[in-house]
């Protein structure tokens, strides 16, 4: 069964970012990479690195990691979108190592200081082997940085969300569009809301949606309603994911109320 749900979730993300290609303003600025990572890994540390980022999607992350100042990167993205990673990353592909595989297959020995995987991990059946992939791929004492859903904060969010997943899943794509469409000014109106009321998720509606272009909006709805696989991790889950792949001094931050960031490094 994992099995299966690994393979659609592939499926899915590939035919995602066939329609949604760009990466556009904050959602591909430096400044939302700094949110993504800190408090426990500054920006300015990036600098000169060898990192790897895991599902890398249409290369948004790598194009932030190569911003930020990362001497290299190892792109690795299982899906169709494989292709559109490498458009998106042409004009520096001389600094990128290109892997159309699995995050578990990522070499070992590959001395890397850093492996981040961000939004991604959570839509795994089985995550460990990514993690322990990661764990031999990095030079002694390097890191991983892992962003993820959390359940807590997100209580009231997912008793709308899980039975309606169970419908959107198995939607054609087509459909899912004009619905994450027809939900985009219902989210506008959440996001101007949270400006006065104390609403579940407030300060990433405040502190993140609002930033975003209108186009980024109907995605992350999208994104929220199509993978046929995603896990809303607790702390003490997002943390052992790191131990159980033989990181130690494992540390987590709760982004905005609703995630978990969790970095761990190898000894």
């Amino acid at each position: 069964m994992n099995e299966v749900l690994k393979r659609k979730t592939i499926a899915d993300f590939g035919e995602q970012w066939a329609s949604f290609r760009g990466n556009p303003g904050y959602y591909g600025a430096v400044d939302l990479l700094n949110d993504l990572l800190a408090p426990l890994i500054s920006v300015e540390s990036l600098a000169g690195l060898r990192v790897a980022d895991i599902g890398s999607g249409t290369g948004r992350i790598v194009n932030m990691l190569l911003d930020a100042g990362a001497k290299h990167v190892v792109a690795v993205e299982p899906s169709s979108a494989f292709f559109l990673l490498q458009e998106n990353t042409a004009a520096r592909r001389d600094r990128i190592a290109y892997l159309h595989d699995t995050g578990d297959r990522l070499p070992a020995g590959s001395e890397l200081d850093l492996v981040v995987s961000i939004g991604v991990l959570h839509h795994i059946p089985d995550p460990v082997p990514v993690a322990r992939a990661a764990y031999e791929a990095l030079r002694s004492g390097g890191q991983m940085f892992v962003w993820l859903y959390g359940r807590e904060g997100n209580e009231t969010y997912l008793r709308l969300v899980e039975p309606l997943r169970r419908v959107t899943t198995r939607l054609p794509h087509s459909v899912l569009t004009a619905m994450s469409s027809g939900l985009s000014p219902l989210l506008d109106v959440y996001i101007a809301l949270c400006r006065f009321v104390p609403l579940p998720i407030r300060a990433y509606s405040r502190g993140v949606l609002a930033k975003q272009p209108r186009s980024v909006r109907k995605l992350i709805i999208y994104d929220q309603l199509n993978p046929a696989y995603a896990k809303y991790y607790r702390k003490e889950e997002a943390e052992r994911l790191l131990k159980s792949a033989g990181f130690e001094q494992v540390q987590s931050h709760h982004r905005h109320g609703y995630s978990w960031s969790v970095i761990g490094q190898k000894r």
